[in-house]
């Protein structure tokens, strides 16, 4: 409750210091002051345990920023929120690499407040008011635990500071999303918003489709093609997979990066952007660095701030609102109504350990949505006995016993169903719809499991030897 939290709040003007405490006092908040940074370091020493520290960045003595690593020291748990008469970049930056939870402008209303507040001590579940945040028509983002929300509350900060920003994860946890997040939050968010996968364009086709090219700049280019920075001029660009980048090309990011411009393919004339750049990878860095895949100059200009996002396995409390939500939208994607999740089935999501994260589970979804079977959906959430799927930790206390019993389960009834859908394929001469009719599961449900089982194999066979 708001009444048990305890606020210190340093600032060196008098007048500002008397405001927000009284501000904080409405709220029946328990107001602790100081007016330098030394005091406050001196109060924690003594014993003072604050839920939340509300610092000025600028002050005489020992500056904000030197009180926040003090103060962290002291406590490596203590929330922080800056304030600040100005935005300064270079300092927000700081403050967020020595462990700030947020950053507030001077002045500022009470609303603020109030939100940045809430948002530190946990009382709110986000700024934006809700655990899923809409992006766009089939993108969202949602911060349902402690992680995510950090992570939201990060991005809202770094989104207004126009420095690149480095994005860690396994595949699929989620970064391009996170990407569009800063994008929407930022000043630039009336601008236009483009990702390039890096892995996705061979490497002699990447720097022209980056910079674009001039006529006669290679063969077939017969006229002037502008690049991904120029058609994303005063946007936001985010290269994903940054590691795959060939190391000539990063050379000339890095330039970009520097001095915001280039010149296309085959000119000599100087382009001039400004692009904010987002960057992405799954790589190990330090292996990266070490072996020059990735440039260190470069690595260095793209990290002038860094989020890295947990896989799904450790922000598991947010697996059923990410599979009702994507239920509902995924049954309006493909015309079909939603289907229930039952407890049996979260539960089973929730013990699993979704190596391949966010995409995995809407892969899994989707299939589950196609073919209207929980058993065959819960079974597919199965540890597998061969050591490459199934649970990590708490699968592995399971006994053996029950992991082949299941195995067996899941066997047997995989080959009766491949045995079932053979048959319907052959009464219907491998017409396929009147098999699915047949069958009385969806025509799209058929082909998945003409798939999952090589059936298609089959069919090919059956042919050869009907014509012999």
């Amino acid at each position: 409750m708001k009444s048990a939290a305890k606020i210190l709040l340093v600032d060196d003007e008098p007048g500002m210091l008397r405001y927000i405490k009284t501000l904080l006092e409405v709220d029946d908040y328990k107001v602790e002051t100081a007016s330098t940074g030394e005091e406050a370091v001196e109060r924690v020493q003594k014993g003072l345990q604050p839920d939340l520290v509300l610092l000025d960045v600028l002050m005489p003595g020992i500056d904000g920023l030197r009180t926040l690593e003090q103060l962290r020291q002291l406590q490596p748990g203590v929330k922080v929120v800056m304030l600040s008469c100005v935005s300064d970049t270079r300092k927000v930056v700081q403050a967020m690499k020595l462990g700030a939870q947020d950053y507030i402008t001077k002045p500022f209303q009470k609303a603020e407040l109030d939100a940045v507040i809430d948002l530190s001590l946990g009382q709110g579940k986000t700024a934006y008011g809700g655990e899923v945040e809409e992006l766009s028509d089939d993108v969202f983002f949602i911060a349902a635990s402690p992680e995510m929300r950090k992570i939201r509350s990060q991005a809202a900060l770094v989104a207004n500071v126009d420095i690149p920003v480095l994005l860690l994860g396994e595949s699929g946890t989620g970064k391009e999303v996170l990407a569009r997040l800063i994008h929407k939050l930022s000043p630039r968010a009336h601008r236009t918003f483009l990702k390039v996968n890096c892995a996705a364009v061979p490497a002699d086709l990447l720097e022209s489709e980056l910079f674009g090219y001039e006529p006669g700049a290679f063969t077939g280019a017969t006229h002037s093609k502008p690049g991904k920075f120029e058609l994303c001029n005063k946007g936001t660009i985010l290269l994903d997979e940054i590691g795959e980048m060939p190391p000539l090309l990063q050379a000339k990011l890095l330039h970009v990066l520097q001095d915001q411009q280039f010149s296309r393919l085959g000119s000599r004339s100087i382009v001039k952007v400004d692009v904010r750049i987002l960057a992405a990878t799954n790589i190990n860095i330090p292996e990266a660095l070490a072996t020059k895949r990735l440039r260190e100059d470069l690595y260095y200009r793209l990290n002038a701030f860094t989020l890295h996002l947990p896989p799904l396995r450790e922000r598991k409390e947010e697996i059923p609102i990410l599979l009702k939500h994507s239920m509902t939208r995924m049954s309006d994607q493909y015309a079909r109504p939603p289907l229930p999740l039952s407890p049996a089935l979260l539960q089973a999501c929730q013990e699993h350990s979704w190596p391949g994260n966010l995409r995995e589970l809407n892969n899994f979804l989707k299939r589950y949505l196609i073919l209207g079977d929980e058993s065959l959906a819960m079974a597919e959430l199965l540890p597998k006995n061969d050591g490459t799927g199934g649970n990590r930790g708490d699968s592995t206390a399971r006994s053996a016993d029950a992991g082949g019993l299941k195995s067996v389960a899941r066997s047997a009834k995989d080959e009766a169903e491949a045995q079932a859908i053979t048959r319907a394929l052959e009464q219907t001469n491998w017409n396929r719809k009147q098999a699915a009719a047949l069958l009385q599961i969806s025509y799209k449900a058929l082909l998945y499991k003409i798939r999952q089982y090589g059936i298609a194999e089959a069919k090919s066979h059956h042919k050869l030897s009907a014509g012999a």
